[in-house]
């Protein structure tokens, strides 16, 4: 019996310690190992603004915020479902983890008032109803005290005409949404953005706050009319992406270092996601990190690049994805070169490169000026 267990012992170590060195070489540009970052404080916040979708992809967009969770609370029965939670007196909420060394509630309420509207008692925008209600949910008394003072400080200042009716509640069980609300607003962007413009919700904020507040906060909630990248269905993508490029993109898988398209390439392009074709980076900001990946300094676009925290291994990584295309593309690092001292290290299979003196026959026309006046001439 004690062989078997030191069999099953030495199989397990033997398990993890091969794990870490598979994803070794991509966590760092050269020699030494990474040591592996304490978990930090995280803290939950919890609030209704009306369709869970709008209020978590709000939320996740705000630095500092390492999840969002679309989901259900306030009302009186159990287990409840998107078909019966409003006739149990729940409302559609968000529970927001965020790490408080980067963001504070406080930050977090005043982010909250300004993408709802606090004096509509009977839902908000499109959707009517009680279980469309804003309210602040508070998880112990520091929130309560910082929430009730935080909701006087904007009726004195008359950003409104109209009394502010949001309430102020404590939390009691917040239930996860179904896995289909999850992220809406990435894995349906398109049904998404036609509901969020139409619903009325940018227009007040931008009219009530100012173009900037929207601007900042919706960099995924364009008008109609932006689908040039939309994401194929699931069907599509399995018949057009490699089996390789499929697990890299859809499955956040990792391919061989130093064996794949564009660890080496050195011609003059850009690179887009293979998924959607939106533009990610150009080999201007290009260069040879030492661990076999394509790596750059920087997005070429930045408005199409979605940071989200990776736990998936022993240590916290920041994973990049596509805005449109929701591709997994690789990880960024904080060991890059000058001037910003960051590693976008990316999967060719996520990729594809378009050398410059394809770039108009492709429609990516307007980077040839990237390249210099030259460039721009032999178009």
């Amino acid at each position: 019996m004690k062989n078997v267990l030191m069999l099953v012992l030495m199989l397990a170590v033997g398990l993890v310690t091969a794990g870490l060195a598979d994803n070794k070489t991509q966590d760092k540009p050269g020699k030494g190992a990474v040591m592996p970052e304490m978990e930090k404080n995280l803290q939950t916040a919890t609030f209704a603004g009306g369709c869970f979708w709008c209020v978590e992809a709000d939320f996740e967009k705000l630095p500092g915020v390492v999840e969002a969770i679309s989901g259900y609370t306030g009302g009186r029965g159990d287990n409840p479902t998107y078909e019966n939670y409003g006739q149990k007196g729940h409302v559609e909420a968000v529970q927001v983890v965020y790490d408080p060394a980067k963001v504070s509630y406080q930050a977090l309420l005043d982010y909250f008032w300004r993408h709802v509207d606090p004096t509509d008692p009977g839902g908000q925008f499109v959707d009517r109803g009680a279980q469309y209600r804003s309210v602040i949910f508070y998880h112990d008394a520091e929130q309560q005290r910082l929430a009730e003072a935080s909701k006087l400080a904007l009726e004195k200042s008359k950003r409104f005409s109209e009394p502010v009716v949001t309430e102020i509640l404590p939390l009691t069980k917040f239930y996860r949404a179904e896995d289909y609300h999850q992220n809406y607003y990435q894995t349906h962007a398109v049904k998404y953005k036609y509901y969020r413009w139409n619903s009325g919700r940018d227009q007040f904020i931008q009219k009530v706050w100012g173009k900037a507040e929207t601007g900042a906060a919706h960099a995924a909630t364009d008008p109609p009319g932006d689908q040039k990248y939309a994401k194929p269905s699931d069907a599509e993508l399995r018949k057009k992406l490699t089996p390789l490029q499929y697990q890299v993109t859809r499955k956040e898988g990792t391919e061989p270092a130093f064996k794949n398209e564009y660890w080496d390439n050195k011609k003059p392009g850009i690179y887009v996601d293979i998924v959607s074709g939106e533009p990610l980076f150009i080999s201007t900001d290009k260069y040879d990190s030492g661990t076999g990946w394509p790596s750059f300094t920087k997005p070429l676009e930045p408005g199409n690049i979605v940071e989200r925290e990776d736990r998936h291994l022993f240590y916290k990584r920041t994973e990049v994805r596509s805005k449109h295309g929701d591709s997994h593309l690789g990880h960024v690092f904080p060991d890059g070169p000058a001037p910003t001292g960051q590693r976008y290290c990316m999967n060719s299979a996520a990729l594809r490169f378009i050398p410059m003196e394809d770039l108009e026959k492709e429609g990516y026309g307007k980077y040839l000026k990237l390249f210099g006046p030259e460039a721009a001439v032999k178009k």
